[in-house]
Parts: structure tokens; sequence; C-alpha cells
């Protein structure tokens, strides 16, 4: 049976990583001329059994480059899964006219994938974000040697120049990788570790309706006790206080002088002493 037909024949398994993995070996390398044929019928016509076949006959190497990725604690499958779209992009782009193997080409596009994913999927809080940041991150990773040990000074100089960055940001980003995310709702028996969780102090109760009854009791008392301790007033007082403070428009000193018929001094006065007699009447009614 050729390669050709060998791959149209094959079937990948669901469900099970590892017989997945067995499949993907078990597909023949094509060789250079059969490679070239493939990708000049789908870089030509457009055909999608071409690419098929050109896929599957490079998974194996997927599996390869993602196995070098289990040291970030992510499920071997998904690593698979995005080296695969790698994969995939690299096939679609192949130019069969270049004069390489679609491995050679394809190891970028498989490996960028990977990174992506790494990069999303390593703290729900992003370490990298920008292309210089990645580029750290993961030479960082490759680079230490021991997880929650701090690179000495001497490593971070190395690091420092190899990568063209400054020592800040080698430390800053050695300190990026290797904090926990805290967890929103703590669990345990723990009190402290409860009162520390950010659901613990981060609650939003504004619009619970405890919250909100409170809230209107106190505003409905406060307007009653400023409503009774405003009676309390002379009525010159009264309205020289609502005209001057509890107004949508402010009257000035000048106006309530020329409404009274008295200087504008006058009116400061009677507005001081009636705001001092306000405050006593509030502090009695509250008590």
């Amino acid at each position: 049976m050729n390669n050709a037909l060998q791959i149209k024949e094959m079937a990948l398994p669901l469900g099970s990583l590892e017989a997945y993995i067995q499949r993907s070996y078990a597909v023949s390398i094509l060789t250079e001329e059969e490679e070239h044929d493939l990708a000049v019928r789908l870089h030509e016509q457009g055909d999608l059994e071409a690419a098929r076949q050109l896929i599957l006959a490079h998974l194996r190497f997927v599996v390869r480059v993602a196995n070098g990725y289990l040291g970030y604690g992510l499920p071997l499958a998904d690593l698979i899964q995005e080296g695969n779209i790698g994969l995939m992009k690299a096939v679609k782009r192949f130019n069969p006219y270049v004069g390489v193997r679609l491995v050679s080409f394809a190891i970028h596009w498989i490996k960028s994938e990977i990174h992506e994913f790494i990069i999303r999927n390593w703290r729900i809080v992003k370490v990298a974000t920008t292309k210089a940041q990645r580029k750290l991150f993961f030479n960082l990773r490759n680079a230490k040697k021991e997880v929650g040990v701090s690179f000495t000074p001497d490593e971070v100089e190395t690091l420092a120049q190899e990568l063209n960055v400054s020592h800040k940001d080698v430390r800053e980003m050695e300190t990026r990788m290797y904090a926990h995310d805290a967890s929103f709702d703590a669990h345990g028996d723990d009190d402290d570790d409860l009162s520390m969780a950010p659901a613990h102090y981060l609650e939003d109760l504004r619009f619970a309706p405890s919250q909100q009854l409170e809230a209107s009791n106190e505003e409905e008392h406060g307007r009653q006790t400023l409503y009774s301790a405003l009676d309390n007033l002379d009525e010159r007082s009264r309205e020289i206080i609502a005209a001057r403070w509890l107004g949508d428009k402010k009257s000035t000193l000048e106006e309530l002088a020329e409404r009274y018929q008295v200087s504008a001094e006058r009116v400061r006065q009677i507005e001081k002493t009636a705001l001092q007699k306000l405050k006593g009447n509030i502090e009695q009614f509250s008590a």
C-alpha cells in the first residue's frame, strides 16, 4: 500500500491521547517527491485532499514539539491541539517552489501557536503581552534551573546581556512567572484564609435589599431630623438657610439683602447664627 493510500484510509481515534499519538506515528513520513507533488496540488489547484495528506503525515512532528512544553503544567492534548492549528496554517501558506521541506517551514507556526496558548493559559493574569515579553518569558523558562529559586545577580546580568533587556525586565518577568494566582473564593476551615480571600472584602452590598432598606431608612430619618430642626428656627432664618443651602439655585448674600432690605453683612450674620442653631437642633433630635 503506498503512503498516500495509507493516509487516506487512516482514521485517527477519538477520546484516547495515547492511541492518537500511536496512530500519528504510524503514518509514514512523506518522501521529498511525494511532499512536493501534494504541495503543488494544494498550491495550484486548492486540492483539500492533498492538504489533508500533508497534515496527517506531519502530526508526529507536532507531538514531538508539544512534548517539549510539558514543563508548563498544561495538558499535552491541548498543546498538541494548538500545535496542529499551527501545522494547518503552515500547510496553507507553504510554497512548494521555495526549495525547503514542509517540516522546516512548519516548525515556526507550530511553536508560535503553542507559545500563544501557553501565554494565554499560564495564569489568569497575563504574564506577557508584547512580543518582547513573550520572548523573555520563554527564555527565562528555559534558563531556570529550579522553580522557586531566584536568579543570582550574576545570572541576571548574563541573561540581560544575552537577551538585550534591562536587569529590571528580567526580575519583573521572573516575579510574574512564579507568582501564584489567589483564589477569589478561598476554601478551608482557616478563618484567616477566608478573610483574606477577595470574595470576602470585594463583596458589593450596594444593591442588597437589606442594605438598600437600611440606606433608605437612614435617608428618611435624616430628612425628618433636618425638617424638625428647621422648624425650630424663626421664619426669616429658616428662609435664608433654605435659600442659601437647600434650593436648586443658591441665592447670594446680595440677593437676600435686597429682599429683606438689610445689608449683605447682616444676612451673613443671620445665616451664621441660624447654622449654629440648626446644628444644635439636629444634635438634639438625633440624640
